[in-house]
């Protein structure tokens, strides 16, 4: 597939150069889905602007799109999911640390955002979560990917998954990300029922 349609989403504030998203882009060429306003994030805007940004993605002669989400990305591709029509174009997505926007302290501070669109995704996908993430119970973690059909993968304790988890390429999530992009292309359909058979799976 053609590695412009692998689309980066990055999270509230966006993902900084050392940031494992950054990396896969530079290195790989893979497509950031730039926000109007990190700082402010609005649901409603973001979802727009990722109809724009996969509607823009030449599917026909380039293959499906696979999304690459982390902390509120993953939200933004749940919510995209829920009321898209545009689905069919999106083959797969690796969802990396959600963060519960439902808590208290984010509640207040993220308020178009909850509650958490929580419908099963219509294409296959794998939640990357960590035993220790400051922003997200594990528990709660498990929880959305269960209700989203994705399988679980726990890494361990290192945190939100993010530069500060000096995770540098992080091989693991590309490991992860070829996964998806290999047997969801190859097997379509069947991929995505696999994946769903195994949604509420746990690894470490």
């Amino acid at each position: 597939m053609n590695p412009q349609n692998v689309l980066i989403l990055p999270g509230w504030r966006n993902s900084d150069p050392g940031h494992w998203q950054s990396r896969w882009q530079n290195a790989y060429g893979y497509t950031r889905v730039e926000q109007h306003d990190w700082q402010r994030p609005l649901r409603g805007d973001w979802i727009s602007r990722l109809e724009d940004v996969v509607l823009a993605c030449h599917t026909e002669q380039a293959g499906p799109v696979v999304l690459v989400a982390h902390s509120l990305g993953c939200l933004q591709v749940a919510a995209w999911a829920a009321y898209s029509r545009n689905t069919h174009r999106v083959k797969a997505a690796l969802l990396v640390a959600p963060a519960d926007v439902e808590r208290h302290d984010l509640h207040s501070t993220l308020p178009s955002w909850v509650p958490v669109l929580q419908q099963r995704l219509p294409f296959a996908s794998v939640v990357m979560a960590s035993s220790n993430d400051p922003l997200c119970a594990l528990a709660r973690a498990q929880h959305f990917a269960a209700c989203w059909g994705s399988r679980c993968i726990t890494t361990g304790p290192c945190g939100h998954l993010n530069t500060a988890s000096a995770l540098g390429d992080w091989p693991d999530g590309y490991a992860q990300l070829q996964q998806l992009i290999a047997l969801g292309s190859a097997s379509g359909g069947a991929f995505v029922d696999a994946m769903q058979n195994a949604a509420t799976q746990v690894t470490t």
